[in-house]
């Protein structure tokens, strides 16, 4: 069956805040972008960041690139590539600067400069005292950013195509990739979309865990299609927990609340994270602070009937600083948690948050796989930013904010190289016979009017699996069960259908089909953890309680086929600077 076609320049999957700063860049350099999103593009989940961006503006004091470039790389546990993370460093205040000018409302302080707040592992002349390096526009940084960048693209005239579902990459005999194949979500056509280059954008795929922070959108769908295409994913063992979910919701509660001076209590009313990161205290880097609560709650210290939780208090900061600062803070504790921040404390737990791994790539955003004995082979006509790239920066634990500062640096300098490419001097490659037949093939199995197991059952007990054995602390024994497990849970994805079309909500094709993805990602994830024999950053194993650099100071790199993995090794050399070399983290 040949498809129906349509032909851009370039396509971006994903309206997030890395595929928006991408199409915005070739938006206004004249190209024809079309940009597919499952949501309209301000419900991108990058409405749902909190905190801040992360940039050594210096506004409120002494602050340095080459600082926060230290607190990344050993944030990140020293697997990060040191010369990703100083480009981002380096760039940091420039695209922050940029977004102020196209209109973002940041807080401002009385001289009217960007008003920034501490946050977790920022630290001033390496590790010494807290830095404030967020830029905030109060808890709501990551709505401000979304709106920001769609108006801007509604102003270069950037094509949405809105609530589209990109279902598999179009690759040629030569490998290289020429667009993609999508779902229409409204009717369910199909269509073959072309690109001289395609941008994946498509963020996380926290929703293999039963309690995440992240939305229900979050299906790692860039990650399958590459997946499914051949090309590995990289460091999929590293998913970082964030400290302060709403127990019993996981709903996100900013680490710019512990920033603007909020402090975790255990049962006792004891400020506990003193004895943890004696330093640093309750701004530690995330794993840290996590791994400490999740070890308070062990060791019977938990609050609540169940022992099941810590709290945050933060009522002591007065309510005009919570209401000027933390707004929707204080609603979500409200709906969520039935407390109102001003008066008692929040019941937190860790929760799933990020996901460190992805698609591998360099600093321009071009997707990289092993290739002839290069490590580092550029398929052409493709490119990933965003959370569902692995640059990489983050390594094995992200420091806080620099989320949406990889979204901004990466997203720009992706769209800054494909402009430099001139795109519309070249011409679309001729698309191969079989474009769209995978596709079709998995359309018709769940359209199949035959039984099968329900979609919602399998991923139901997907991020059961997951959660059980792939969570804060790790040991071999649950992550070989888990494998086992999950392997199954394939075979059993495998065997899902939907019944017959014309009986069934398209909604329920795209759950399925979205499915088809996180099994991927959840065979990567569990895995890369069983086999990586230490802990490092979010990889917390309990049978190997230390880091080891001698074995462990490389990259995992996992292929769909045959389930097998390869490794590659972390750049330790900078670009311009002397590297910082491997040492114990302590905050």
């Amino acid at each position: 069956m040949k498809l129906p076609t349509r032909r851009f320049d370039a396509l971006i999957v994903g309206a997030g805040g890395a595929g928006m700063r991408a199409s915005l860049q070739l938006a206004e350099a004249g190209l024809s972008v079309a940009v597919l999103s499952k949501v309209f593009p301000t419900r991108s989940h990058t409405v749902a960041a909190q905190g801040g961006i992360g940039a050594s503006l210096g506004n409120m004091s002494e602050d340095s690139w080459l600082w926060h470039m230290y607190d990344t790389i050993k944030g990140s546990d020293w697997l990060g590539d040191q010369d990703a993370i100083e480009y981002m460093c380096r760039m940091a205040p420039q695209v922050v600067f940029e977004l102020e000018h196209f209109g973002m409302p940041f807080d401002r302080n009385p001289d009217g400069t960007i008003y920034q707040r501490p946050f977790g592992g920022h630290s001033m002349n390496f590790g010494e005292k807290s830095v404030r390096r967020a830029c905030a526009s109060a808890d709501r940084t990551g709505h401000s950013m979304l709106h920001t960048l769609y108006q801007r693209n509604v102003r270069a005239r950037t094509q949405f195509f809105v609530e589209w579902m990109a279902l598999d990459l179009i690759r040629d005999q030569d490998g290289d990739v020429l667009g993609v194949t999508a779902l229409e979500m409204e009717t369910g056509s199909i269509m073959a979309l072309e690109g001289k280059v395609t941008v994946l954008a498509t963020g996380g795929a926290g929703r293999i865990f039963a309690a995440s922070t992240n939305a229900f959108i979050n299906t790692g769908d860039g990650l399958g299609m590459a997946a499914r295409a051949g090309v590995p994913l990289e460091d999929m063992e590293f998913w970082q927990f964030h400290p302060t979910g709403v127990a019993g919701a996981g709903v996100l509660i900013t680490e710019g609340v512990r920033g603007e001076g909020g402090i975790l209590l255990n049962s006792n009313g004891e400020r506990f994270m003193e004895r943890y990161a004696p330093n640093l205290k309750d701004l530690a880097s995330r794993d840290i602070v996590s791994r400490s609560m999740d070890q308070e709650i062990k060791e019977g210290r938990g609050c609540g009937p169940h022992k099941d939780y810590v709290l945050l208090k933060l009522d002591h900061l007065g309510p005009e600083v919570i209401t000027k600062r933390l707004p929707s803070i204080r609603e979500i504790a409200i709906k969520f948690a039935n407390v109102d921040p001003i008066k008692e404390p929040i019941p937190v737990v860790p929760t799933i948050h990020y996901m460190m791994g992805g698609v591998p790539t360099n600093i321009h955003g071009q997707v990289v796989a092993p290739k002839n004995g290069n490590p580092n082979t550029v398929i052409d006509g493709l490119y990933a930013v965003g959370e569902c790239a692995c640059v990489s920066v983050h390594g094995a634990n992200r420091l806080g904010t620099n989320s949406l500062l990889d979204l901004l640096v990466f997203g720009r300098a992706a769209g800054d190289f494909i402009v430099s490419r001139n795109l519309p001097a070249l011409t679309h490659k001729p698309l191969p016979a079989d474009t769209g037949d995978a596709s079709l093939a998995r359309l018709a199995r769940l359209d199949s009017a035959a039984s099968g197991e329900s979609v919602a059952e399998v991923g139901g007990d997907l991020r059961k699996t997951m959660q059980a054995h792939c969570g804060v602390f790790r040991n071999q024994a649950l992550l070989a069960e888990g494998v086992q497990k999950v392997t199954e849970l394939a075979r059993r994805v495998e065997r899902t259908a939907i019944g017959d079309r014309s009986r069934t909500f398209n909604t329920a094709r795209v759950e399925a089909l979205e499915l088809d993805n996180l099994i991927e990602v959840a065979k990567a994830t569990i895995v890369s953890a069983e086999a990586r024999r230490e802990s490092r950053g979010a990889q917390a194993r309990s049978d190997y309680p230390e880091r080891d650099d001698a074995n462990w100071l490389k990259h995992t790199l996992w292929y769909r086929d045959a389930n097998r993995l390869d490794y590659k090794p972390v750049t330790l050399k900078p670009l311009s600077v002397e590297a910082f070399p491997p040492k114990a983290r302590t905050y």
